[in-house]
């Protein structure tokens, strides 16, 4: 049994569409950062760096997205959410994955979160205007070189695709035209007909 900390339209939905199609029993807890519960005193216990996702499993705490996207397709092979007897492939998987986390993430929390980098209101009103213009170089990189189509490996479905269907779903926000990426279009349209994905959006309140 796990149990998965997330808020809505964060970077943890791409964890919980994963837990939801590995068919692990699982518990999702919603973190109200509205309430700044991300700070409490309760759950830095569960995860130090107040942010989620977090997943709590058998044998303590994971965090960060490519690891879990990776434990929870390790721990449950039968679902076929990566390519576990292909180390390129993973590794494929895995740097994808990197990149959206390391690079891209980064790039779109310029806009709210740019006082995690400068305290000077004009350097972070020089980050915010950039973050249409980053997110945009971003997507193009995938666009033109990571994505294989109609997965992000190609053929085969893996947990790098809810990652991208999560990130994706934020460039509206970001200033970005989704259908400016055709290939990337027709993956969220795609990943937004799945049902364990329709699931996933339902109990965070969230919409395709």
């Amino acid at each position: 049994m796990y149990t998965l900390y997330y808020f809505p339209r964060t970077c943890a939905l791409a964890s919980h569409i994963a837990l939801e199609q590995s068919g692990a029993p699982y518990e999702a807890v919603r973190v109200d950062f509205t309430a700044n519960e991300q700070r409490s005193p309760e759950y830095l216990k569960v995860n130090p760096k107040g942010r989620v996702p977090a997943l709590v499993t058998p044998r303590g705490v994971l965090t960060e997205n490519p690891a879990i996207l990776q434990f929870v397709a390790q721990s449950h092979p039968t679902a076929d959410l990566a390519p576990l007897d292909d180390p390129f492939a993973l590794a494929t998987m895995n740097a994808f994955a990197s990149y959206l986390c390391a690079t891209v993430h980064v790039a779109h929390a310029h806009a709210a979160r740019s006082y995690r980098w400068a305290d000077d209101p004009a350097a972070q009103a020089a980050m915010k205007a950039k973050v249409t213009q980053n997110m945009t170089d971003c997507f193009e990189i995938i666009e033109r070189d990571l994505f294989a189509g109609p997965w992000v490996l190609g053929e085969r479905y893996s947990v790098a695709d809810p990652y991208l269907y999560t990130i994706t779903r934020w460039l509206p926000g970001d200033g970005v035209d989704v259908a400016r990426f055709p290939k990337v279009a027709a993956h969220q349209q795609r990943m937004a007909a799945e049902p364990a994905v329709q699931r996933v959006l339902a109990a965070q309140g969230l919409t395709a």
